[in-house]
């Protein structure tokens, strides 16, 4: 555990493989900037890795005002062990008083690692970042200027704001897609500290013979319009509407964890906490009953409509407009009136 640095900087890990950075690390640059502003602090991008020097050009270009840079071969490739010791020494080093990272396959492993090294506390899954005032119920002492880690809980049936005020740094892991993407400023620089970190081949347990990486299909957070579907739907079979509903748009299909466990449509597909969180233009939910767990991946989407046999229905409390009736009527009519332009 280090000790509280409230002069500390707000840190983000820098995910990358193989060269290209996540766009979570790009999103979480945009939530850190607010962050060190009302800190007035600096904000810095760790970027660990090998041959990824030209990564600092853009993570100065989305807000970093800092990039610390360790280079070494060894780290060509994630593992657990060498990127936990780089980023560990690093704040040992520096003490930052706030490091996220995203709730990536590789966020997830590597920041509970870093995080009981540390002996600090680490959130998971977060959907927003704020800093806030904490006062302590059991002393009455007012803690200023905190992380609040907001997420949700219990099945998400409650948010949850978890703050951490004694262990330091404060971490948090954050789902993808829930900040905004920020602007990129091509004008922007950064200062690059070199950091070297020893890290020997003795220390890696596993040698990498062969890489596999399959594409996700489609990439709902680029989507402009989405016409997603639920359990209400059915069947497989009634669940091309959404298909022929989203073609005529020229918009993406999504489906719910419902319909996705349902075998409706494939997991790449699902929208909500355990899914993507999307914001489009347009968002039309087809059968969707409105459940917490899949509106907290597109309640600010930018128009929400909502279609669904049931006035009572839950989604029809977010959305800007609501067709109540049957979608095996509603949306071929909707289909035809697209197509034909009438």
């Amino acid at each position: 555990m280090i000790e509280v640095n409230r002069t500390g900087e707000v840190w983000v890990f820098a995910e990358q493989q193989r060269g290209k950075l996540n766009e979570v690390s790009i999103e979480l640059l945009g939530r850190a900037r607010m962050l060190a502003e009302k800190l007035a602090v600096k904000v810095a991008a760790v970027l660990p890795g090998h041959q990824v020097s030209i990564l600092a050009e853009e993570l100065a270009a989305y807000g970093a005002d800092k990039i610390y840079l360790v280079d070494n071969p060894l780290l060509a490739e994630y593992q657990t062990n060498s990127y936990a010791r780089v980023l560990c020494e690093l704040i040992t080093r520096y003490k930052p008083q706030i490091v996220l990272y995203g709730a990536t396959p590789l966020g997830r492993d590597l920041a509970p690692r870093i995080a009981s090294a540390m002996k600090a506390g680490l959130t998971a899954d977060c959907t927003d970042l704020q800093i806030e005032d904490f006062v302590d119920p059991s002393s009455k002492k007012t803690h200023h200027n905190l992380l609040q880690q907001i997420r949700p809980a219990f099945g998400g049936n409650i948010i949850a704001t978890i703050v951490n005020y004694d262990r330091w740094p404060q971490m948090a892991t954050v789902r993808e897609g829930v900040m905004p993407m920020p602007e990129r400023d091509g004008q922007l620089e950064a200062e690059v500290v070199t950091e070297t970190v020893g890290i020997t081949p003795d220390e890696l347990p596993l040698k990498i013979l062969d890489r596999h990486h399959a594409q996700k299909r489609v990439n709902l957070k680029a989507s402009r319009i989405i016409v997603a579907g639920g359990a209400g739907l059915g069947s497989r079979d009634n669940f091309k509407l959404v298909w022929d509903l989203a073609n005529a748009l020229g918009g993406a299909p999504a489906g719910s964890r419902a319909a996705v466990d349902l075998g409706f449509i494939d997991h790449d597909y699902q929208i909500g906490q355990t899914g993507t969180t999307v914001r489009p233009a347009l968002y039309i939910a087809v059968g969707v009953s409105g459940a917490i767990q899949h509106t907290a991946g597109m309640s600010e989407s930018a128009r929400i409509v909502a279609i669904n046999n049931d006035p009572d229905a839950t989604i029809f409390q977010i959305a800007h407009y609501g067709i109540t009736g049957d979608l095996n009527d509603i949306v071929p009519k909707l289909i035809k009136a697209i197509r034909t332009k009438c």
